[in-house]
C-alpha cells in the first residue's frame, strides 16, 4: 500500500468522523452565500467557491502540520498563534458576510484569483486558509507519523506526499457538503431572494464557530457523539502493512549511522561513530548568556549527553547520579550536558524545565530540545538516555532507561584516565541505585488517553465517555474511575466536583503526576492524606514504604487539577 493511498484512507475516515462536526455549518453556507457584489440570480456565480474554500483547507492544513511549529519556533511566537490568527479570521470573514463594504476590503488582497462573476468566489480561499488553521482532526496513526515528521524536522518527500493525501482526503468529505449548500444555492428559489439573509446567517455561524473555538466547545460536541469511526482508525492502526509505510525513515543520517555499533548497557568501551551534533535546541540553562554548546569545543573533555524529562519517574531516579558525576568529575575532564526532551505538552515550557533543573539542583548545560532535533539525531527512543564520548569525540557507550549507572560510572572513570594518564581521580560517587528490580514494581501508569495500557473499569476509556463508575473487582496494576471526568489526550481532569480514581499497585514508592490548582486527598483503607495541589505540573508523592509491598489505594482528585500519569518505586 503506498502512502498517498494510506494517507488518503486515513484523510477519509477522519473527515466521516466526528470531528468535521463543529466545521460543517460554515462548510455548508459557504457554498451558498455569495458576495455582495455577485449576481446573486445567476446558477453559475460563485461556482468556483467550494472549491476555493477546500484548495485553501488542504493547503493551510499541510503547512500548518508540516512546518507550522517550526516556524513559530524559528520566530519565537507561542504554539497557538496559528490557530488565534484563524480563529481572527473566521471572526473578520463573520463581520464580512454581515457587512458587505467591511469584505470588500477583505477581499482586495485576493483580487489576483481568476474568476468570471466578478466579487463571487474571492472570500472562499481565505476562508479555506482559516479554517485549515483551526481544523484539527481526530488524531490516528496517519496524523501521528505526520506531527511527529513535523516536530522533529524530517520532511521529506515522502512526508509531505503523505501530508497532502491526507488533508485531501479529510477534505472530500467536506467538499461534499460545500457542493450541497452550492446546489441548494442554486436549485432553492428562496436562497436566490433571500441571499442577504443567508449572508448574514453565514456571518453569524462563522461568529459563532469562532468563539466557540476560543471555549473549546467542539470538543464538548465531539466528546457528547460517539465516535463511529474508531474501528476503522483500529484496523488502520493495527495493520502491519501500514505500520511499516508509515515508518518515514529520517533517523538514519551521515552523523548517526555508526549508532548502531554500540550495543545498549555494555560492559565494556565500544567505539560507535562521531559524535552526532547537538541540533535545533530552543533554549539553554546553566550557560554563559544562554550560549549554545558545541561539542566541538568540547574536545579533550570526556562528555555525559543526558535526555531526560523533567516529570519522568525514571529519569528522577537517575538524575542524582548525573548530578553526582558531574560534581565529582568536572575538574577531572568530564562535561556534561543536558538534553531536555519532553513527553508530555507542559514539558516543552521553558519556565517548568527550568524549575525542574532547579529541584534536582543541576548546574550543568541543559538543552531544552522541543523539536526533537538532538533526540532525533541520536536515535534516541528512551528517557533516560545517556551517550558517552571520549576526548576525540567518538561515541563509546550506550545506556537506554535507568538502572546502569554502577556500570557508566566506571568507563566514565576509564575514559578520563584514557584522555589524561596523570588524573587524579576522586573515589566513586557509590551512590545507591534505587532502581526497581524488573517486575517488582507497578509499570508506570499513564491517564491521557493516547497512552493508556492499563484502564481496570468496564468503560470506553475515550474522550467521549463522561461517566465511570468502580467496577466490582480491579485487576492487579490496574485503575479505574468514578465520577464525571473529563478525558484529554493526555491527561484528565474532573469535570464538575470532585472525581475519583482507584489504583491497584506493587511498589514502595507511589508518585501521581499533577498540575494546576486545588487538593487530592489519599486514602489506603487505614488513614486519609490530603495534599494541597498547585503550580505546573509536577510529581507529588503518595506512599512511601521501607520495601515494596501490594496495595490498593483512592485517590479524590478535587475540581481544578490535572491528573497525567502515576509512577512507582
Amino acid at each position: 500500500m503506498t502512502l498517498a493511498l494510506i494517507g488518503l484512507l486515513g484523510g477519509l475516515i477522519t473527515g466521516i468522523s466526528p470531528c468535521i462536526l463543529p466545521v460543517l455549518p460554515v462548510i455548508f453556507l459557504s457554498g451558498g452565500a455569495q458576495s455582495a457584489r455577485g449576481a446573486v440570480d445567476a446558477p453559475q456565480a460563485g461556482r468556483f467557491r467550494p472549491y476555493l474554500v477546500i484548495a485553501g483547507l488542504v493547503l493551510s492544513f499541510s503547512v500548518f502540520t508540516l512546518v507550522g511549529s517550526l516556524l513559530l519556533a524559528l520566530l519565537g511566537l507561542p504554539q497557538d498563534v496559528l490557530r488565534w490568527a484563524g480563529i481572527v479570521v473566521l471572526v473578520l470573514i463573520g463581520v464580512g458576510l454581515i457587512v458587505p463594504r467591511f469584505e470588500e476590503l477583505l477581499e482586495k488582497p485576493f483580487s489576483w484569483i481568476p474568476r468570471k462573476n466578478v466579487g463571487t468566489e474571492q472570500g472562499g480561499f481565505p476562508l479555506g486558509l482559516a479554517l485549515g488553521a483551526v481544523y484539527v482532526p481526530c488524531a490516528g496513526p496517519v496524523l501521528a507519523a505526520i506531527t511527529v515528521a513535523g516536530s522533529t524536522g524530517r520532511i521529506g518527500l515522502e512526508t509531505v506526499v503523505l501530508t497532502v493525501a491526507f488533508a485531501v482526503g479529510a477534505a472530500l468529505p467536506l467538499l461534499v457538503f460545500a457542493l450541497a449548500g452550492r446546489r441548494v444555492a442554486e436549485r432553492v428559489k428562496s436562497f436566490r431572494t433571500h441571499q442577504r439573509a443567508i449572508r448574514i446567517t453565514g456571518g453569524v455561524v462563522m461568529i459563532g464557530l469562532a468563539v466557540g473555538l476560543v471555549f473549546n466547545l467542539p470538543q464538548l460536541l465531539q466528546r457528547l457523539v460517539p465516535d463511529y469511526t474508531s474501528a476503522f482508525q483500529q484496523e488502520l492502526a493495527d495493520s502491519e502493512e501500514v505500520a511499516r509505510a508509515l515508518d518515514l525513515g529520517g533517523l538514519v543520517n551521515e552523523e548517526n549511522a555508526e549508532l548502531d555499533q554500540c550495543t545498549n548497557g555494555a560492559a565494556e568501551l565500544e567505539s560507535c561513530g562521531s559524535a552526532p551534533s547537538i541540533r535545533g535546541i530552543q533554549q539553554w540553562f546553566n550557560t554563559d548568556g544562554g550560549a549554545a554548546v558545541d561539542l566541538a569545543t568540547l574536545r579533550g573533555r570526556v562528555v555525559l549527553i543526558d535526555f531526560w524529562a523533567y516529570s519522568c519517574i525514571n529519569c528522577q531516579r537517575s538524575i542524582p547520579h548525573v548530578v553526582a558525576w558531574d560534581e565529582a568529575y568536572r575538574d577531572a575532564g568530564l562535561a556534561v550536558v543536558g538534553i531536555h526532551s519532553p513527553e508530555y505538552a507542559f514539558e516543552k515550557e521553558p519556565r517548568n524545565v527550568e524549575a525542574g533543573i532547579a529541584a534536582f539542583g543541576i548546574d550543568y548545560p541543559v538543552g531544552v530540545d522541543n523539536s526533537l532535533s538532538t533526540w532525533t539525531n541520536y536515535r534516541n527512543r528512551y528517557w533516560p538516555a545517556h551517550y558517552l564520548i571520549d576526548a576525540e569525540g567518538v561515541v563509546r557507550h550506550i545506556s537506554f532507561g535507568e538502572g546502569n549507572d554502577l556500570a557508566t560510572e566506571g568507563l566514565i572513570r576509564e575514559l578520563l584516565g584514557d584522555a589524561d594518564p596523570g588524573v587524579t581521580l576522586p573515589p566513586a560517587t557509590e551512590l545507591a541505585d534505587d532502581t526497581p528490580e524488573a517486575g517488582s514494581t507497578t509499570p508506570e501508569t499513564f491517564l491521557g488517553t493516547t497512552k493508556q495500557v492499563n484502564f481496570g473499569g468496564d468503560e470506553d476509556y475515550r474522550r467521549a465517555t463522561t461517566g465511570f463508575a468502580f467496577p466490582s473487582r480491579l485487576g492487579d496494576d490496574a485503575f479505574a474511575l468514578d465520577g464525571d471526568w473529563t478525558l484529554d489526550t493526555q491527561s484528565i481532569a474532573p469535570a464538575a466536583g470532585d472525581a475519583r480514581v482507584r489504583l491497584d499497585y506493587t511498589g514502595s514508592e507511589v508518585r501521581m503526576v499533577l498540575g494546576g490548582e486545588g487538593t487530592i486527598v489519599v486514602d489506603d483503607g487505614s488513614e486519609r492524606r490530603r495534599i494541597e495541589i498547585s503550580g505546573v505540573p509536577r510529581s507529588y508523592e503518595l506512599v512511601k514504604t521501607d520495601a515494596s509491598a501490594s496495595g490498593v489505594i483512592t485517590v479524590t482528585v478535587a475540581s481544578g487539577v490535572d491528573a497525567y500519569s502515576f509512577t512507582f518505586g
